[in-house]
């Protein structure tokens, strides 16, 4: 039977371990923190539950054949409920500083009368543009985001063969041009190209090939998982559990072991940490990091077992950084959405400060605000709303950490303050600051600290042209037998739906399957090796 160790307990950890369970492995996933999660985390405090990671339930596919993968379906695990309207978009105001702010509903059609009325015979031209984004994704999912690329011959399929001309031009188009070719007006440019930012890129660089995600949130809609993106992270550890991962938190790696073959190298298991200071081996015939790439290649390995030293980052680009401001507000709060984005006017300014070469706190930035209490009533107290907004900024731990109720470093805490002051103004509601009964910040420190992230970064390397689909790190060591990568890291990408791709790279990779597309499931579990048990460690900072 083969053993296998898990390091991180990450969506894409823990969906890894359930794979390679299932499939008969004995697994074994150890993660730094006192619960699993990594990015996807939780925050209690004061009758508030906060997620502090992903909130947009996109690709529902992706999520539907990962559960098939594991027996199950999404229907059976989640309580998915569809959001009406999508999300709402409110822009810089003007001189009169009158609220300006889009609504923007679900359903195709109605999407189609929001453009028209917006900019008159733009609907023609959205159908084009939708009908483009829906093949794009398909022949995504078919031929791209599932494969290994070990296979050439795999993006030789007719279908491809085909669209090659077409492919072609999405790839040396900029999004941003793409969308400005065919639509005038500012906010439905910036609703089409907002979507780099799932990216962790700019719009300007990301390639018109990504104007796929424009179908996730205008034709298939918004959905949003009962419990939030940490419910999602409870039923994964559950399934893993289920199937026969044993879970130890509050163990920290500090080395993935190798052993010298006639064919070089090959991963023997990990050096790992306990609570008490304990240095401990654990043996294993495969090693599965789902820690930041950044981290494994550079710290847990040794110099001869690493493929992406120091000088490769170098040249590498990072997706952004973020201040998260965690709100508990009294009182309702009917300006705001489930999902509102606010927008700057100057959007080449916002990613000048994000992404250019003298990077800096963008002001005013554009942001994100989710607010869970509007579709769950158990993430705020009766009469309260709960409020995550996202403020990008550049990846750089220099910035410093957050903490509660102000007590974060400085340039943390302005940044929330300018954020809180712009989303009154903006969608205008001047009490909001006094309204605040609880606050806690985080900032790239906190990510760098809790995730080992790659210059303190929310999502990892950005997705330009050559750190997307085969230019991307992949999902096993070049130099280092038996050794796999999963996670937003690694191929494919950032997002929770890339997270669940990757660990299913990792099975295939480990069966030898070089298929271009999403596998088969995978039938009934094997034997389980031994019962699984989950271990934990004392509740550190904001963990219920």
């Amino acid at each position: 039977m083969t053993r296998t160790v898990v390091i991180g307990g990450g969506v894409a950890g823990l969906a890894t371990a359930a794979l390679l369970a299932r499939e008969g492995h004995q697994v074994r996933l150890l993660e730094k923190n006192s619960r699993a999660g990594g990015r996807a985390g939780t925050v209690t405090r004061d009758g508030f539950r906060f997620d502090t990671g992903p909130s947009w339930y996109l690709m529902p596919s992706v999520f539907e054949h990962f559960f098939e993968l594991l027996g199950t379906s999404a229907a059976e695990q989640l309580d998915l409920r569809t959001l009406d309207p999508g999300y709402r978009v409110f822009t810089e105001p003007a001189a009169d500083a009158s609220v300006s702010c889009v609504e923007v509903p679900y359903g195709a059609d109605r999407v189609a009368e929001l453009f028209e009325e917006l900019e008159p015979g733009s609907s023609g031209e959205l159908g084009r543009y939708l009908r483009s984004a829906r093949h794009t994704s398909d022949m995504a999912e078919r031929y791209f985001l599932y494969n290994t690329f070990t296979r050439w011959r795999s993006l030789l399929a007719a279908p491809v063969l085909r669209a090659l001309p077409r492919l072609a031009g999405l790839l040396t188009t900029s999004l941003q041009r793409f969308v400005e070719r065919r639509f005038t007006h500012q906010v439905l440019r910036q609703i089409l190209e907002y979507p780099a930012i799932f990216l962790g890129t700019d719009p300007r660089k990301a390639p018109a090939i990504y104007h796929l995600m424009s179908t996730l949130d205008l034709d298939d809609g918004v959905q949003y998982p009962i419990g939030g993106f940490w419910g999602l992270v409870e039923r994964l550890r559950e399934l893993a559990v289920e199937a026969g991962v044993e879970i130890v938190t509050d163990a920290e790696v500090t080395e993935i072991l190798t052993r010298r073959e006639d064919a070089g190298l090959h991963a023997s298991g990990v050096k790992w940490r306990d609570p008490a200071g304990a240095e401990r081996i654990e043996h294993a015939n495969s090693v599965v990091s789902a820690a930041d790439l950044h981290h494994t290649e550079t710290v847990l390995l040794r110099e001869e077992a690493r493929s992406y030293d120091e000088s490769w980052w170098e040249r590498r680009e990072s997706g952004p950084g973020a201040v998260l401001v965690l709100l508990g507000v009294r009182g309702e709060l009917p300006q705001l959405a489930h999902h509102s984005l606010f927008f700057t006017s100057d959007w080449d300014a916002n990613f000048d400060a994000i992404f250019g070469p003298d990077p800096a706190l963008p002001d005013p930035a554009s942001i994100y605000v989710c607010k869970p209490s509007a579709t769950d009533p158990d993430v705020a107290p009766p009469g309260c709303e709960n409020l995550f907004v996202l403020v990008p900024i550049p990846a750089d731990e220099s910035f410093g950490s957050g903490g509660v109720n102000g007590a974060g470093d400085p340039t943390i805490e302005a940044a929330a303050d300018r954020a809180i002051a712009h989303i009154a103004s903006w969608a205008g509601i001047p009490d909001l600051a006094e309204r605040i009964v609880t606050r806690e910040t985080i900032g790239p420190s906190d990510f760098a600290h809790d995730y080992h992230s790659w210059r303190g970064g929310m999502l990892g390397p950005s997705h330009i042209l050559r750190q997307s689909a085969m230019f991307r790190a992949q999902n096993v060591s070049p130099r280092v037998s038996g050794l796999y990568y999963a996670g937003a890291t690694t191929a494919p990408g950032v997002g929770v739906p890339m997270c669940l791709i990757s660990a299913e790279l990792v099975l295939k990779r480990i069966r030898g399957d070089r298929t271009a597309g999403p596998t088969a499931p995978i039938g009934p579990r094997a034997q389980a090796p031994t019962p699984a048990h989950t271990h934990s460690g004392p509740a550190g900072r904001g963990h219920p």
